[in-house]
């Protein structure tokens, strides 16, 4: 998935874990810090790839990673997942944001992974084992309409879906 499509569909994710109350701090939480939180970590795993967006941004980690463990490694793992869990636990962020934050960050994360997991090359969701796991039957080419058609329809339906005919008054 390219970087537009990871950021459309964090955004649809956001959305939908703030409907079905997947958290606790999600389903209290406004869509206004839900939102631009998983924005922010929706590129995080494709930082093993110097030519990414964010690999092109951070040179000094984009590097090192690829070199470790290759584009769709390490960081594509729930192993990744997990560290990164147990990172944003570390951080005493006090006041009624930071589990809304934490959380929104974790889902912005697990929507990258998501969407390469829907891709044809899929990812390495039990890293180290290299197996690659992807949706059977219709995999979405990266790039191109189809992926952009697929991301915009998903938020559409998400957007529908949350806010109904409450238009941005549900924010």
């Amino acid at each position: 998935m390219t970087a537009q499509g990871h950021l459309l569909f964090s955004v649809t994710c956001a959305l939908l874990a703030h409907k079905v109350e997947l958290t606790p701090a999600l389903a209290e939480g406004s869509l206004w810090h839900i939102v631009p939180m998983a924005l922010a970590s929706a590129l995080l795993p494709d930082l093993d790839h110097p030519q990414s967006l964010l690999g092109r941004q951070l040179p000094w980690i984009s590097g090192p990673l690829s070199r470790l463990f290759g584009h769709r490694g390490f960081t594509h793992s729930l192993l990744a997942v997990g560290l990164g869990i147990w990172g944003l636990a570390q951080f005493q962020v006090s006041g009624p944001l930071s589990g809304v934050m934490k959380d929104a960050l974790i889902v912005g994360y697990l929507s990258h992974l998501l969407g390469d997991w829907l891709t044809p090359m899929g990812i390495p969701l039990l890293w180290p084992w290299r197996r690659r796991f992807r949706l059977p039957g219709l995999p979405l080419k990266s790039g191109g309409g189809y992926e952009k058609a697929f991301c915009l329809l998903t938020l559409a339906l998400a957007g529908y879906w949350v806010h109904g005919n409450g238009g941005l008054g549900a924010f």
